[in-house]
Protein backbone atom coordinates (compact mmCIF):
# COMPACT_ATOMS: atom_id res chain seq x y z
CA UNK A 1 0.00 0.00 0.00
CA UNK A 2 2.03 3.87 -1.08
CA UNK A 3 1.82 5.96 1.77
CA UNK A 4 1.21 10.02 1.37
CA UNK A 5 4.89 10.76 0.90
CA UNK A 6 5.47 7.67 -1.58
CA UNK A 7 3.04 9.64 -3.74
CA UNK A 8 4.70 12.61 -3.08
CA UNK A 9 7.83 11.95 -4.47
CA UNK A 10 5.93 9.86 -7.48
CA UNK A 11 4.50 12.91 -8.15
CA UNK A 12 7.74 15.16 -8.05
CA UNK A 13 9.13 12.26 -10.07
CA UNK A 14 6.82 12.35 -12.63
CA UNK A 15 6.82 16.34 -13.04
CA UNK A 16 10.87 15.70 -13.28
CA UNK A 17 9.69 13.21 -16.14
CA UNK A 18 8.34 15.13 -18.54
CA UNK A 19 10.71 17.92 -18.06
CA UNK A 20 13.51 15.62 -19.51
CA UNK A 21 10.44 14.63 -22.21
CA UNK A 22 10.88 18.18 -23.31
CA UNK A 23 7.50 19.57 -21.56
CA UNK A 24 8.61 22.91 -20.64
CA UNK A 25 5.20 25.50 -20.07
CA UNK A 26 5.37 26.46 -16.44
CA UNK A 27 1.77 26.92 -16.39
CA UNK A 28 1.34 23.02 -17.96
CA UNK A 29 4.07 21.92 -15.64
CA UNK A 30 1.56 23.10 -12.77
CA UNK A 31 -1.54 21.97 -13.91
CA UNK A 32 -0.15 18.72 -14.05
CA UNK A 33 1.16 18.24 -10.72
CA UNK A 34 -2.18 20.08 -9.38
CA UNK A 35 -4.01 17.24 -11.09
CA UNK A 36 -4.32 14.32 -8.64
CA UNK A 37 -4.10 11.83 -11.19
CA UNK A 38 -4.81 8.65 -8.77
CA UNK A 39 -8.67 9.84 -8.11
CA UNK A 40 -8.89 9.51 -11.87
CA UNK A 41 -7.73 5.52 -12.45
CA UNK A 42 -9.40 2.35 -11.59
CA UNK A 43 -8.47 1.57 -7.62
CA UNK A 44 -6.20 -1.31 -8.35
CA UNK A 45 -4.13 1.37 -10.40
CA UNK A 46 -3.68 3.86 -7.63
CA UNK A 47 -0.04 2.63 -6.86
CA UNK A 48 0.99 2.97 -10.80
CA UNK A 49 -1.26 6.48 -10.95
CA UNK A 50 2.41 8.51 -11.84
CA UNK A 51 3.82 5.95 -13.84
CA UNK A 52 4.57 7.33 -17.81
CA UNK A 53 2.06 4.55 -19.88
CA UNK A 54 -1.67 4.43 -20.61
CA UNK A 55 -4.17 2.89 -18.42
CA UNK A 56 -7.34 0.99 -19.16
CA UNK A 57 -10.65 2.55 -17.83
CA UNK A 58 -14.59 1.48 -17.57
CA UNK A 59 -16.34 0.49 -21.37
CA UNK A 60 -13.46 -0.49 -22.66
CA UNK A 61 -11.63 2.94 -22.88
CA UNK A 62 -7.95 4.38 -21.45
CA UNK A 63 -7.07 7.24 -19.12
CA UNK A 64 -3.71 8.50 -21.89
CA UNK A 65 -0.26 8.96 -21.33
CA UNK A 66 0.58 11.44 -18.95
CA UNK A 67 3.48 12.76 -21.21
CA UNK A 68 1.22 12.34 -24.41
CA UNK A 69 -1.89 14.65 -21.80
CA UNK A 70 0.94 17.41 -20.94
CA UNK A 71 2.68 17.17 -24.99
CA UNK A 72 -1.24 18.12 -26.09
CA UNK A 73 -1.91 20.57 -23.72
CA UNK A 74 1.37 22.49 -24.71
CA UNK A 75 0.31 22.44 -27.96
CA UNK A 76 -2.92 23.70 -27.27
CA UNK A 77 -1.55 26.69 -25.75
CA UNK A 78 -4.21 27.62 -23.45
CA UNK A 79 -4.76 31.03 -22.30
CA UNK A 80 -6.51 32.23 -18.44
CA UNK A 81 -9.21 33.24 -20.07
CA UNK A 82 -10.11 30.78 -22.85
CA UNK A 83 -13.39 28.82 -23.44
CA UNK A 84 -12.23 25.19 -24.30
CA UNK A 85 -14.17 22.31 -25.55
CA UNK A 86 -12.75 18.61 -24.99
CA UNK A 87 -14.43 15.74 -27.36
CA UNK A 88 -13.98 12.38 -25.45
CA UNK A 89 -13.99 12.97 -21.39
CA UNK A 90 -12.82 9.68 -20.34
CA UNK A 91 -11.97 9.49 -16.74
CA UNK A 92 -11.68 12.93 -16.85
CA UNK A 93 -8.16 13.39 -16.52
CA UNK A 94 -7.39 15.64 -19.50
CA UNK A 95 -10.37 17.72 -18.70
CA UNK A 96 -9.49 18.78 -15.37
CA UNK A 97 -5.80 19.09 -16.53
CA UNK A 98 -7.31 21.77 -19.10
CA UNK A 99 -9.50 23.15 -16.24
CA UNK A 100 -6.50 24.45 -14.59
CA UNK A 101 -5.67 26.67 -17.48
CA UNK A 102 -8.74 27.63 -18.63
CA UNK A 103 -11.86 29.86 -17.72
CA UNK A 104 -13.98 26.88 -18.90
CA UNK A 105 -14.02 23.93 -19.67
CA UNK A 106 -16.64 21.99 -21.54
CA UNK A 107 -16.06 18.20 -21.97
CA UNK A 108 -18.54 15.69 -23.97
CA UNK A 109 -18.50 11.66 -23.32
CA UNK A 110 -20.64 9.57 -25.62
CA UNK A 111 -20.64 6.74 -22.39
CA UNK A 112 -23.45 8.21 -19.51
CA UNK A 113 -21.59 5.72 -17.04
CA UNK A 114 -18.11 7.69 -17.90
CA UNK A 115 -19.52 11.30 -17.76
CA UNK A 116 -21.29 10.79 -14.36
CA UNK A 117 -18.41 9.62 -12.59
CA UNK A 118 -15.91 12.52 -14.12
CA UNK A 119 -19.02 14.67 -12.88
CA UNK A 120 -18.28 13.35 -9.89
CA UNK A 121 -14.66 13.59 -9.56
CA UNK A 122 -14.52 17.16 -10.80
CA UNK A 123 -16.89 18.04 -7.84
CA UNK A 124 -15.54 16.23 -5.26
CA UNK A 125 -12.27 18.18 -5.95
CA UNK A 126 -14.58 21.50 -6.25
CA UNK A 127 -14.11 22.76 -9.59
CA UNK A 128 -16.69 23.87 -11.22
CA UNK A 129 -15.34 25.72 -14.30
CA UNK A 130 -15.86 22.05 -16.23
CA UNK A 131 -19.59 20.68 -17.39
CA UNK A 132 -20.11 17.29 -18.83
CA UNK A 133 -22.11 16.89 -21.51
CA UNK A 134 -23.42 12.89 -22.46
CA UNK A 135 -23.20 13.52 -26.63
CA UNK A 136 -21.94 12.89 -30.34
CA UNK A 137 -18.33 14.28 -29.75
CA UNK A 138 -18.30 15.15 -33.70
CA UNK A 139 -21.50 16.83 -33.36
CA UNK A 140 -19.97 19.26 -30.65
CA UNK A 141 -21.81 21.37 -28.33
CA UNK A 142 -22.43 24.14 -30.88
CA UNK A 143 -25.00 26.12 -28.72
CA UNK A 144 -21.96 26.82 -25.86
CA UNK A 145 -19.30 28.06 -28.76
CA UNK A 146 -17.44 29.12 -30.00
CA UNK A 147 -14.63 28.15 -28.36
CA UNK A 148 -11.06 29.23 -27.92
CA UNK A 149 -9.52 25.81 -27.95
CA UNK A 150 -11.00 22.69 -28.76
CA UNK A 151 -9.02 19.11 -27.80
CA UNK A 152 -9.91 16.05 -29.08
CA UNK A 153 -9.00 12.97 -27.16
CA UNK A 154 -9.82 10.34 -29.37
CA UNK A 155 -8.47 9.59 -33.16
CA UNK A 156 -10.47 11.17 -35.94
CA UNK A 157 -10.07 9.35 -39.35
CA UNK A 158 -10.69 12.95 -40.95
CA UNK A 159 -10.69 16.74 -39.44
CA UNK A 160 -14.65 16.91 -37.93
CA UNK A 161 -16.24 19.64 -39.39
CA UNK A 162 -18.84 20.28 -36.89
CA UNK A 163 -15.62 21.17 -34.62
CA UNK A 164 -13.87 23.52 -36.90
CA UNK A 165 -17.18 25.34 -37.18
CA UNK A 166 -17.17 25.56 -33.77
CA UNK A 167 -13.56 26.85 -33.37
CA UNK A 168 -13.79 30.76 -32.82
CA UNK A 169 -11.58 32.96 -35.61
CA UNK A 170 -7.96 32.09 -34.44
CA UNK A 171 -8.38 29.36 -32.34
CA UNK A 172 -6.79 26.37 -32.15
CA UNK A 173 -7.63 22.74 -32.56
CA UNK A 174 -5.55 19.58 -31.09
CA UNK A 175 -6.25 15.77 -32.28
CA UNK A 176 -5.06 12.72 -33.00
CA UNK A 177 -5.45 12.16 -36.76
CA UNK A 178 -5.76 8.96 -38.61
CA UNK A 179 -6.67 5.63 -39.76
CA UNK A 180 -8.37 3.84 -36.28
CA UNK A 181 -6.57 0.75 -36.78
CA UNK A 182 -2.46 1.71 -37.17
CA UNK A 183 -0.92 5.20 -35.46
CA UNK A 184 -2.15 8.37 -35.73
CA UNK A 185 -0.53 11.72 -35.77
CA UNK A 186 -1.10 14.61 -33.02
CA UNK A 187 -2.35 17.51 -35.57
CA UNK A 188 -2.66 21.15 -34.75
CA UNK A 189 -5.08 23.60 -36.58
CA UNK A 190 -5.67 26.74 -36.44
CA UNK A 191 -8.49 28.85 -38.03
CA UNK A 192 -6.78 31.39 -40.08
CA UNK A 193 -8.87 34.22 -41.99
CA UNK A 194 -7.45 32.00 -44.89
CA UNK A 195 -8.35 28.80 -43.48
CA UNK A 196 -7.41 25.74 -41.75
CA UNK A 197 -3.52 25.56 -40.85
CA UNK A 198 -2.20 21.86 -40.34
CA UNK A 199 1.15 21.20 -38.50
CA UNK A 200 2.37 17.91 -37.85
CA UNK A 201 3.74 16.34 -34.20
CA UNK A 202 4.08 12.91 -33.00
CA UNK A 203 2.91 9.77 -33.99
CA UNK A 204 0.29 8.15 -30.97
CA UNK A 205 -2.28 5.38 -30.45
CA UNK A 206 -5.93 6.27 -29.34
CA UNK A 207 -9.36 4.64 -29.41
CA UNK A 208 -11.13 5.68 -32.43
CA UNK A 209 -14.08 9.15 -32.14
CA UNK A 210 -16.87 7.05 -32.82
CA UNK A 211 -20.09 9.09 -33.48
CA UNK A 212 -23.12 9.08 -31.55
CA UNK A 213 -24.40 8.06 -28.15
CA UNK A 214 -23.18 5.23 -26.69
CA UNK A 215 -26.34 2.97 -26.68
CA UNK A 216 -25.43 1.04 -22.91
CA UNK A 217 -22.94 2.43 -20.85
Amino acid sequence: MTTLADRRIGRMEFILGLRRRGIADAAVLRAMEEVPREQFVRDEDVALAYADHAMPIACGQTISQPYVVAYMTERLAVEPGHRVLEIGTGSGYQAAVLSRLAASVVTVERYRTLAESAREKFAALGWDNIAVVVGDGLAGVPERGPYDRIMVTAAAETIPRALVEQLAPGGIMVLPLGPHDSAQIIVRLTKAPNGLVRENFIAVRFVPLLPGKAREL
